[in-house]
């Protein structure tokens, strides 16, 4: 057990574990359809929605890795953030009425209405191996922190909060993973706030000495002009790179369009994804701010524990905010911030649990036809959460043991990215595109990034040489482009004549 904590730091852990399941099972209740599993019955209010899209979009990872950011270097990752908020203006206007035109339970399914079942299990599958590989190694990362946080082993602490997850996400499917994650979501950006307050409380100068102390340093730097592919941030990833990105992860990806059909219509889908637009730059901004005062703190005082050491996945500067919880926070406060550290873990499981149970069920069994009762569906889409929540804790076991799955499945979620947006692109406005070369177009696109992650160059910075690579970013752009190209051209050389 952790000897930073105190009976009152427990008990507020274990009421939020205790509550967050109650939460989930009630608003969950009265499953009796694959409707009612993955829908919600559409009957969830949009904002409910909106709140929940920034939940599952932002993991235990994202809560402690983005401080690490700043406290490593400086405000530039805020630049991404302008592509994250264009991105979902362009989708609401654009896809949000493709999504809500009929009842559909992917964005899968738009694929075999123009090109056939082939098609449809070829993007839910590339779906399938990369939300598989990248949530479990997200289990993986996030428990180390948590691991030592709560004083437990990194197996304890996997199952612990997978477990946990799928307790609620078995009994009450989308409509429990949507309530729990704006509940979840709440909390850890109320954690933030609460950090953002605190720590000018524990510096000398406090809030204008520390923001002196940072700008002095050069921590305040947030804008970049200078166009490039590789590292550091700069204005053209964010406007170009990550608006393609996110078009991506939350137009072709299940994980977030799961969210957007359960609206009751297109109108509560446009404000369910603009909420998310609005909220999504000041949240990054607020755990930003907290990583420039984190570095500013930790100039003038000593680590209380021993910095852990970089391990695959996560960097050494990622357990910074974590060591700051259990050691500078009071008592009781010091539960509720770790309590947000899990409820972004937590979140981040049971939306991965809930998209791969609704791809696997709607796009590969239930799309095959067969004719089955409603039961039987029912009853496969909560008996396969259990079987994905069993293959994360595999994934993330094998992660531990060998360094390789790690750095293959984060990989493999940014290589795949651009072949499920060029293919859902295709899908929906190539009119004249067939599927035999959109599913080549998506394989050659993999193909290719694969080689384009490999891929470095020498330059000369400052008079020394340094080796770069082109920065994930861009990766999702690439891979787009190349599933349109190819697609395009091997669909003119297939026609007859």
């Amino acid at each position: 057990m952790n000897s930073h904590f105190n009976a009152a730091d427990w008990l507020v852990i274990v009421a939020y574990l205790g509550g967050i399941i109650a939460l989930g099972l009630w608003f969950g209740r009265d499953q009796r359809t694959v409707r009612d599993y993955f829908l919600g019955s559409k009957n969830t209010p949009w904002w409910g929605i909106g709140l929940s899209i920034v939940a599952a979009e932002t993991s235990a990872l994202t809560i402690i890795g983005v401080p690490a950011i700043a406290y490593g270097g400086d405000l530039a990752f805020i630049q991404m953030i302008l592509g994250y908020v264009i991105a979902r203006l362009i989708l609401a206007v654009v896809m949000v009425p493709r999504y809500l035109q009929g009842e559909i339970y992917s964005p899968y399914q738009l694929f075999s209405d123009r090109l056939g079942l082939s098609a449809r299990r070829t993007a839910g599958g590339f779906f399938l191996l990369s939300e598989t590989l990248a949530a479990g190694v997200r289990v993986y990362v996030v428990s180390i922190p948590i691991q030592l946080m709560l004083g437990v082993g990194v197996m304890p602490a996997i199952l612990l909060f997978v477990g946990l997850s799928l307790i609620y996400t078995f009994f009450g499917g989308v409509k429990a993973v949507i309530w729990t994650d704006a509940v979840q979501f709440g909390l850890f950006l109320l954690g933030g706030l609460f950090t953002l307050c605190y720590i000018p409380t524990l510096v000398d100068g406090g809030l204008s000495g520390l923001l002196k102390t940072a700008a002095d340093a050069g921590k305040a730097h947030w804008f970049n002009p200078q166009f490039s592919w590789h590292e550091p941030f700069n204005l053209w990833m964010g406007i170009v790179g990550g608006t393609v990105q996110v078009l991506s992860s939350h137009g072709a990806e299940q994980l977030i369009v799961q969210r957007v059909l359960a609206c009751r219509d297109v109108a509560a889908g446009r404000k369910a994804l603009v909420l998310s637009a609005v909220m999504i730059f000041p949240l990054f901004l607020i755990f930003l701010l907290v990583g420039l005062m984190l570095w500013v703190f930790y100039q003038n005082h000593p680590f209380q524990i021993v910095l852990p050491e970089a391990r695959p996945g996560i960097k050494a500067n990622d357990f910074i905010y974590p060591i700051f919880m259990i050691t500078e926070v009071p008592h009781v406060l010091r539960g509720f911030l770790i309590v947000a550290i899990l409820s972004a873990a937590m979140s981040s499981v049971s939306s991965a649990l809930t998209a791969l149970a609704s791809v696997s069920t709607m796009d590969f069994l239930r799309g095959a036809g067969g004719g089955r009762s409603e039961r039987f569906y029912l009853k496969f889409s909560q008996w396969s959460t259990v079987g994905w929540a069993v293959l994360l804790v595999v994934v993330a076991y094998l992660s531990r043991e060998v360094a390789f799955v790690v750095n293959a499945a984060f990989t493999l979620r940014g290589l795949t990215s651009g072949a499920l947006l060029g293919g859902l692109f295709l899908a929906v406005f190539g009119k004249t595109i067939r599927a035999p070369a959109v599913i080549a177009g998506m394989f050659a696109s993999l193909a290719v990034m694969i080689c384009v992650s490999q891929f470095s160059w020498n330059e000369n910075v400052a008079g020394r040489i340094v080796t770069q690579k082109i920065f994930w970013p861009w990766f999702t752009m690439i891979g787009a482009a190349v599933t349109l190209g190819v697609a395009r051209i091997l669909n003119f050389l297939g026609k007859p004549g």
